[in-house]
């Protein structure tokens, strides 16, 4: 045995002896070093460098907590086989799966005795995407990435059906949670969009599930929160892709208007429909210019004093209509008809066309340029919200006129979209509407900037604006939730929570996975502090 692996095995003997002390297993050493190779490029390693990697996530709003290991694995049987010996040591220790670390409060933590499972494509030769294209489907790994998955379909041809915003995101992340960007009026979240998966339980069993096979489980985990498996495989559904973007911004100084013409394009459902519907809101002139509103400079750049002159809150409605080189001339008919329906300043329209996968990629080129200035790695107190139609201009008042003043540091979201279009089978949550809104408000901690760009002060800001929801009886549902008791999670999950308390019980039942959700508090555990009220931002 060379010097570098000698080293390595001391590691991780140190681990697993650290392991048993701190959790109590009742197996040996021998099984865990099974898991993989013992050197630090293998499956399972405790190396300081991989710790550290896996010990925050985008939100940075927790202090780094780095676990006891990491594995790699390169198939869903390493998956399994570590959740096995979790489940069947004395004292269960939490298993925890990873995908582009873009959680916001420490969701994908394992905490200091638990082990990550680091899903991401690539690492250890996981399985390639298989590409269907006579059933229209792609079988991907759960730690893909959506922009890899988007690339292996577009050379059949094919894409799928919807999105989120950024793609740079693993597949197994996105459909714990739901997957939304502003195709979900049409074709429903992403996980309205899966046809099967493979999943590893908390009792360490691979399991196939589908509509027709072990239902309720198919539908658990979609949405789930990762709490009854991790997903090793998913089968996305897929349709012809497009080649090109019509991509129009428009604005609005009445929110009335606004939604109504949202809400109006949300219902058509024929060929002649926007393919995408999205907008934000702009209560300074600096947001319209940023990141995520590049679209306007610095070619066409536009200032709110053209459009409105008592500096007061505006909308901009953001739409796209897919289609291909040869339908150059018939789309702009198509956009015309479209638009006329439309009640937008007649001066603010903003016009491009890009190739579709540019369309898609677009925030990642944002990514880079925050990158390039050290903007990327802040802080990301993010805040989003399922508003119900019915309540959604008061939510304007009290909150876009309100608590947040002239200052956002960073984008504010909002669409709607159509409850039919969500499987109520899933674990997803959404207000009991027809239709709803997302508001989320992606803002950036600074800690040499403003004020009102600093982290203490944007999470007391989140926390007024929940305290004002709730005072309103505005009934909203967080998206990527995150609640600080377990009063806080039965009511979010509503009707749902008895069936989700069960599913629980039955695939998870000893709570080994997803532990940095928080929703189940294993005693037996410790492995975080006691939640407060204090806690939830």
């Amino acid at each position: 045995m060379n010097r570098e692996m000698t080293s390595s095995f001391l590691l991780m003997t140190f681990a697993i002896c650290k392991l048993i002390i701190a959790v109590g297993l009742n197996v040996g050493p021998s099984e865990l070093l099974h898991i993989g190779a013992i050197d630090v490029d293998g499956h399972f390693t405790v190396h300081p460098s991989a710790l550290a990697s896996v010990s925050s996530d985008f939100g940075m709003l927790r202090s780094p907590e780095e676990p006891l290991a990491v594995l790699h694995p390169s198939s869903a049987e390493d998956v399994a086989r570590l959740v096995r010996t979790a489940y069947g040591s004395a004292t269960a220790f939490p298993v925890s799966a990873r995908g582009h670390g873009h959680s916001i409060n420490g969701q994908a933590a394992a905490g200091r005795n638990g082990v990550v499972v680091e899903m991401n494509h690539g690492v250890t030769g996981t399985p390639e995407s298989l590409v269907r294209p006579d059933e229209m489907y792609v079988d991907v790994w759960g730690g893909e990435l959506w922009v890899d998955v988007l690339k292996k379909t577009l050379e059949y041809g094919l894409a799928p059906k919807s999105w989120t915003d950024y793609l740079y995101l693993t597949v197994g992340g996105t459909l714990s949670n739901a997957g939304i960007s502003g195709q979900a009026f049409h074709h429903g979240p992403q996980i309205s969009n899966v046809l099967e998966l493979d999943v590893v339980t908390g009792k360490g069993e691979v399991m196939r599930c589908s509509e027709e096979e072990n239902t309720r489980l198919f539908h658990g985990v979609l949405g789930g929160l990762g709490q009854f498996g991790i997903i090793t495989r998913a089968r996305i559904s897929l349709e012809p892709a497009p080649q090109r973007v019509r991509w129009i911004r428009v604005l609005y100084s009445s929110f009335k208007v606004f939604t109504e013409d949202q809400e109006y394009l949300i219902s058509m459902h024929g060929q002649l429909k926007f393919d995408y519907v999205e907008g934000f809101v702009i209560v300074d002139e600096g947001l319209v210019n940023n990141w995520r509103s590049s679209f306007f400079s610095p070619r066409n750049p536009v200032k709110i004093s053209s459009v409105s002159s008592n500096g007061s809150v505006l909308y901009c409605l953001e739409i796209t209509k897919n289609y291909h080189d040869s339908d150059s001339e018939t789309v702009d008919q198509e956009v015309e008809i479209l638009m006329k329906k439309l009640n937008f300043i007649p001066t603010s329209v903003f016009t491009t066309d890009l190739q579709y996968v540019d369309f898609l990629d677009r925030v990642h080129k944002a990514e880079l340029k925050l990158r390039s200035k050290n903007l990327w790695e802040v802080p990301h107190p993010w805040l989003n919200l399922f508003v119900p139609k019915s309540r959604i201009s008061d939510f304007d008042k009290g909150v876009f006129k309100g608590i947040l003043g002239n200052k956002t540091s960073g984008p504010i979201l909002i669409y709607p979209m159509n409850k039919d279009k969500w499987d109520e089978r899933s674990s997803a949550v959404t207000p009991d509407e027809e239709v709803f809104y997302l508001v989320a408000l992606l803002r950036s901690a600074l800690t040499d900037g403003e004020e009102t760009q600093k982290l203490e002060y944007l999470k007391d800001q989140n926390r007024r604006i929940l305290e004002f929801c709730e005072q309103a009886k505005i009934n909203v549902k967080q998206y990527l939730p995150h609640h600080a008791t377990q009063e806080e999670w039965e009511a979010h999950f509503g009707d749902k929570w008895d069936r989700f308390r069960r599913l629980k019980a039955e695939f998870d039942p000893r709570h080994i996975l997803a532990t940095g959700q928080r929703i189940f508090q294993n005693p037996s555990l410790s492995l975080f502090p006691p939640l407060s009220s204090s806690a939830s931002w």
